[in-house]
């Protein structure tokens, strides 16, 4: 398999002032294209650190990607960096010295001699354009192994990965003489180590495929690639694997690949037949947000009321004000209330509800930070759930939106 080793430039980066949402994207996209990310790094504006960096990926992988340093002014020094680590001169290339001067021209926009720099590449070097930016990024083929730079701006980055950089790096791939496959599935409800566990039996016999996990807000997605000679015998080896995955994991699945929790949701309520409206407390407008993310929501979510003070919940759901008073507005009780009451003013096939204390305050012994309840109404009647959740504020609001999503989602699928 081949490996890659991913390089973050940017002071800003050290200093915690930006994220490094660079690293992560190249990470999930490389692996899935059946790349072993094996390394990264992250290093200010400063060229010898750079070039440390990069000599470092280059002795370990196959593949070094580095982000950032490719603009015009004086700290960006990514360019000079990998021309010294190759031992290539940079040579001037007119075709995209013209292609800046016209990003100025159709702003009317003066170009500043500073980005003349921009059109320098190391000598032998394949172009990777920008079309949404200046600086372009570029792609060295040398002594065995491939270095890439890339611009550090998200949107310039991914856009040159997938329409330049993604395409030359499959037929690298392809070169090797390997057949590499990567499928993705996804859950949601059980920990890291739930999921660890279920599947102790397919993990201890893979196959001859890898096996990653991935945990993030809920979710834990489950990586497997296959390695193998020919395209058939490692898409029915990673398919056989997939399918011990599933018999393991059962309803716990909600979806493969692209799928997200929200997208699945509209499908499911758009195959049945079924509406939904929210009513949402502690959670604010989260799972509305979720929803009306996907294209053709509209089909199948009413829409929701943020009921966050306890008028609202009386005067908009209809929950009795003698509800609130003996059993508080975080209740399974006044969650039914909530979850009927939307129900019957959307006249919704679902109404579903959640009320908790999301934090820092808030909280009492009786009724701590994380806990959420959330209801549900049907036409055959109504239920409600507790969640005990854990973590900051923000944390729990989104596991809370998720959860009502997933019980959404097993309700839908049992129909």
């Amino acid at each position: 398999m081949k490996t890659a080793y991913i390089v973050s430039t940017g002071t800003e980066l050290l200093l915690g002032n930006t994220m490094d949402t660079n690293s992560e994207y190249l990470s999930r996209e490389l692996s899935a294209m059946g790349f072993k990310v094996i390394g990264r790094a992250t290093v200010g504006d400063n060229r010898d650190m750079i070039k440390s960096a990069l000599r470092t990926g280059y002795e370990l992988a196959d593949l070094v990607v580095c982000t950032g340093g490719l603009g015009p002014t004086l700290d960006d020094l990514s360019r000079e960096a990998a021309a010294e680590v190759l031992n290539l001169p940079l040579m001037h290339s007119e075709p995209e010295m013209e292609r800046i001067r016209d990003y100025f021209a159709r702003r009317r926009r003066e170009m500043p001699e500073s980005n003349r720099k921009q059109a320098m590449f190391p000598a032998g070097a394949r172009i990777l354009a920008n079309p949404v930016g200046t600086a372009s990024g570029f792609m060295v083929s040398h002594n065995g192994k491939t270095l890439v730079m890339l611009p550090g701006p998200p949107r310039e980055m991914e856009t040159i990965f997938k329409e330049s950089l993604k395409p030359l790096l499959r037929d690298l791939i392809q070169d090797s003489g390997r057949v590499v496959l990567t499928r993705t599935i996804k859950t949601m409800g059980l920990g890291e180590s739930q999921v660890e566990s279920l599947l102790e039996d397919v993990i201890a016999d893979p196959r001859g495929c890898s096996i990653a996990l991935l945990a993030k807000d809920g979710e834990v997605h489950i990586r497997v690639t296959g390695d193998g000679v020919t395209d058939s015998g490692t898409r029915s080896i990673l398919d056989s694997v997939i399918e011990r995955m599933k018999d393991s994991l059962g309803d716990n699945i909600y979806g493969e690949g692209g799928d997200t929790l929200p997208g699945v949701v509209v499908r499911l309520l758009r195959d049945k037949g079924c509406t939904v409206a929210f009513a949402e407390s502690c959670t604010g407008g989260m799972v509305a947000k979720m929803l009306t993310d996907i294209p053709g929501s509209s089909a199948v979510f009413w829409g929701g009321v943020v009921s966050y003070s306890n008028e609202a919940k009386t005067r908009i759901l209809g929950v009795s004000d003698e509800t609130l008073k003996r059993y508080g507005a975080v209740s399974p009780e006044t969650a039914r209330e909530m979850a009927r009451g939307m129900r019957n003013l959307a006249r919704s096939t679902f109404g579903i509800s959640l009320t908790g204390i999301a934090g820092p305050e808030g909280g009492t012994p009786e009724k701590p930070v994380g806990l959420v309840y959330l209801g549900m109404a049907t036409a055959e009647g109504e239920e409600t759930r507790e969640l005990r959740l854990m973590g900051g504020r923000g944390g729990i609001r989104t596991l809370a939106a998720k959860t009502a999503l997933d019980w959404l989602r097993r309700t839908l699928e049992r129909k």
